[in-house]
């Protein structure tokens, strides 16, 4: 029998450029849904007639359920193959994109959309660790940091589309910001199997008691984490659910360690490369995040911008993002992760020191493109941006055995976690310094404490500071206003200067990792043992 010809590189090239084509369009769904589903929240309440807190479950229950079976997606897909678990989780994301949108009104409606947004995030986590084990099998190395740079810079600058898109849409009705995805994850499900190469499955069994041990565990501390800053720090059910997901994380560990075929290979946590580029990942998610978060109600409280022109500005963030990551993907290809990660710290921290310091000046202009907020934004987006997506190819190339759904998995639980410490952490401060400028502008203005305390309330929901203030004199209404806009961009300063620490962090951590050494360069092993996933 004569043997299979060759593939052209040119052929394959073109075949796995059109597949990150298609993972991006799948991943940016996720990405979006982020924001998107926050803004028209208290559309969808009003229109189902469901409790706030009913649609605060609905939003976090996505974010919940996909930091829980990130793991247990990552092994699905090394062991079933990348190609099949992204479509899988492509068509599931779609249809429970789908079902979201058609809750009904009535007793049911908050049980439907908590249940279906549970398993889109699911459908979500099933979704990104084999994108990236995609990505990683499609390119070689020297082209492998170009390709994630390009994926992260693209799906990440997605999550700022979730306002403006979301602005739109909702003008025609809520349900259009789910529907939306469906003919995104068909688009998305066709080109990735046409285009993405058959993987690599590997011959395993599935630790299911495990995934189902760190599943709980880390939806509990993520429960926790979002759930502090509503109820305080010393809420029983805060300190219960961080000390239980603890102790279930320690006991998955340990459990680990003595499975035949365990769901994460801890061996992978011995490489220090490994260990300080999954570490960077996480501080940089916690200043990544939580700035995305604040500068948003910044954008609409302080500088009283919509919806729309908020994610305006957050594209701003992205632009820096974008080019920086390109730049990076570069440095790390040539001189290894060392040298970017600590460069990316380093922008970083003057990005995000230098808005702290401009964020309490409210500009006279806060809707123009070029203002005085401007440069310092974008170099806080150039800062991770540099170093996110060098970051996550050093962490795949140090995949055991080629696992790199593992791996993946790994570091975007990391990610996920960085962001909700990030979040919770710097919530409670930029709480505590706001109450205090509040009560204080306030009652200096002849309002009560209450009447301070309610327009604190309604910060965290944002819309339009009129309306927190539509009670009261309409003499005074104005000074009430400015009130709050300065209240909340002097108490916002310290996230971002918590951001700056976080990235001064990362620096650290760069002068850490082992020098003169570049995991671009590593010679790809072979799995074991494995077999090529069937072409679909």
């Amino acid at each position: 029998m004569s043997a299979t010809p060759p593939t052209p590189a040119s052929s394959v090239n073109k075949s796995s450029t059109l597949a990150l084509v298609g993972l991006i369009i799948a991943v940016s769904m996720t990405t979006i849904d982020q924001t998107i589903v926050a803004l028209t929240a208290p559309t969808i309440e009003s229109d189902l007639k469901i409790t706030h807190s009913a649609m605060q479950w609905a939003v976090n229950a996505y974010l919940i359920a996909t930091a829980a079976f990130f793991l247990l997606g990552g092994r699905l897909a090394d062991v079933f193959g990348h190609k099949k678990l992204a479509i899988i989780g492509i068509i599931g994301f779609g249809s429970m994109s789908l079902l979201c949108g058609l809750a009904p009104n009535g007793d049911m409606a908050a049980t439907w959309l908590i249940v279906f947004r549970i398993l889109q995030g699911i459908a979500g986590a099933l979704m990104f660790p084999a994108a990236i084990g995609i990505v990683v099998e499609g390119f070689s190395r020297e082209k492998r940091a170009g390709a994630m740079a390009t994926f992260f810079a693209i799906t990440g600058a997605m999550t700022a589309i979730g306002p403006i898109a979301g602005g739109y849409l909702s003008q025609w009705t809520w349900r259009s910001v789910f529907w939306i995805n469906v003919p995104l994850a068909v688009a998305a499900a066709i080109i990735v199997a046409i285009a993405a190469k058959p993987g690599v499955r590997r011959h395993e069994r599935i630790d299911y008691a495990g995934a189902a041990i760190i599943a709980v565990g880390l939806g509990l501390i993520i429960f926790g984490l979002q759930q502090a800053g509503q109820w305080g720090w010393t809420s029983p059910w805060v300190i219960g659910s961080l000390i239980l997901g603890l102790a279930l994380v320690a006991v998955f560990v340990w459990f680990e360690q003595r499975r035949a075929h365990p769901l994460v290979r801890l061996a992978v946590f011995k490489d220090r490369g490994f260990v300080i580029a999954t570490a960077s990942l996480l501080f940089s998610a916690v200043a990544f995040l939580s700035t995305f978060y604040f500068l948003s109600v910044y954008g609409q409280v302080s500088l009283q911008l919509s919806a729309v022109a908020t994610g305006l500005l957050l594209l701003t963030f992205f632009i820096g993002f974008v080019v920086a990551a390109q730049l990076g993907s570069r440095h790390f290809d040539k001189h290894g992760g060392r040298g970017v990660i600590i460069i990316g710290g380093v922008i970083g921290v003057i990005g995000f020191a230098w808005l702290a310091q401009t964020v309490s000046h409210i500009p006279s202009d806060p809707g123009a493109f070029f203002n005085s907020q401007t440069i310092p934004i974008i170099l806080a987006g150039a800062g991770i941006g540099y170093m996110l997506s060098a970051a996550s190819t050093d962490a795949v190339n140090r995949a055991v055995g080629a696992s790199y759904g593992e791996v993946t998995a790994i570091s975007q639980t990391m990610r996920n976690f960085g962001g909700a410490l990030g979040i919770a952490v710097f919530t409670t401060v930029v709480a505590g310094a706001l109450s205090t400028k509040i009560t204080a502008s306030f009652t200096a203005l002849g309002a009560t404490k209450a009447d301070a305390q309610a327009a604190i309330a309604r910060i965290g929901g944002t819309v339009s500071g009129d309306d927190d203030l539509s009670h009261l004199p309409k003499a005074t209404q104005e000074k009430f206003l400015e009130a709050v806009q300065q209240g909340y961009a002097d108490a916002v300063t310290w996230a971002f200067y918590g951001a700056a620490l976080a990235m001064l962090i990362v620096v650290i951590l760069g002068l850490l990792y082992p020098k003169g050494e570049n995991s671009a360069l590593f010679t790809d092993e072979a799995p074991a043992p494995s077999e090529p996933e069937p072409a679909s």
